[in-house]
C-alpha cells in the first residue's frame, strides 16, 4: 500500500487480524525496509497472535540513497509521527491500541514519537535499538518500554543500559543470550518476537479492559 503524508508518499504493508487486540507500528533502522526478510518474519509472527502490524519505510527510495538521512533522527521522528496520526484517523484502526516495535536508529525515532504522543502509545519495544541516541528525551516517555538486546552485542548492551536508566516509565530490559544485534542466530529472532508479543499483549489488554469499563 501507499501511505500519503504531508510532503511524500511512503510504501507500507498493513495487516489486521479479525480479532486484533491492537496494532504495532514498525520503526525500522537504517537499511531495513518492508522487503527485509527478518521484518516480514516478525510481522507475520505477530499477526498470528491477533495483533495487527503496519510496516513501512521511513524514507523514500531517493531519500534512503542519501546516507545522512538514515541518521537524521528529526526526519525519522517526523515521519513516524505522521504515520501514527494517519493510523489514528484510519477507519480500520482508529479504535485499536497502538504500540511501536523499533530497531536500530528507528528506536530513537520511536522514543521521541512516544514522548510526543504521551499515553496514546500503549507500549514500546526496542529490538537491538539505539534509544540512547535521544537520551535527553527518554525521561518524557510515558509508554511502558521493553528493551531487548543480544547477549553478544556488548556495545549495544551498554548503550541500552544508559537509556534504561533514563527511562521513568514502566520498563524492562531483556538480554537474549548468544544473540547479536540482528538476532540472526537460530531461534533468536523468534525469542525476541515472543518477548515483544508478551509485552504488547499485556498493555493492549490493559487498554481494552479500561475501554470496556468506560462503556459499561
Amino acid at each position: 500500500m501507499e501511505i500519503p503524508l504531508q510532503s511524500v508518499t511512503l510504501k507500507g504493508s498493513m495487516a489486521i487480524p479479525d480479532q486484533a487486540t491492537g496494532i504495532v507500528i514498525f520503526s525500522n533502522g537504517s537499511g531495513s525496509n518492508i522487503s527485509n526478510t527478518r521484518i516480514k518474519f516478525l510481522a507475520e509472527f505477530i499477526q498470528q497472535k491477533n495483533i495487527g502490524t503496519l510496516v513501512f519505510d521511513l524514507l523514500t527510495e531517493a531519500e534512503d540513497e542519501i546516507y545522512e538521512n538514515r541518521y537524521n533522527i528529526d526526519l525519522l521522528v517526523s515521519r513516524l509521527i505522521q504515520i501514527t496520526e494517519w493510523l489514528m484517523q484510519n477507519k480500520h484502526t482508529k479504535e485499536l491500541p497502538i504500540g511501536y516495535f523499533a530497531s536500530g536508529t528507528g528506536a530513537a525515532a520511536a522514543m521521541r514519537a512516544a514522548a510526543y504522543f504521551g499515553k496514546t502509545i500503549k507500549a514500546v519495544v526496542s529490538r537491538g535499538g539505539r534509544p540512547d541516541m535521544v537520551i535527553n528525551t527518554l525521561n518524557q516517555v510515558l509508554s511502558p518500554t521493553l528493551l531487548i538486546v543480544g547477549g553478544i552485542d556488548v556495545p549495544i548492551i551498554g548503550m541500552n543500559k544508559m537509556a534504561f536508566d533514563e527511562l521513568q516509565s514502566v520498563k524492562e530490559m531483556k538480554i537474549i543470550p548468544k544473540a547479536t544485534q540482528l538476532f540472526k542466530e537460530p531461534g533468536k529472532l523468534q525469542e525476541a518476537a515472543e518477548l515483544a508479543i508478551s509485552w504488547f499483549k499485556r498493555y493492549f489488554l490493559q487498554q481494552n479492559k479500561e475501554a470496556s469499563l468506560r462503556y459499561e
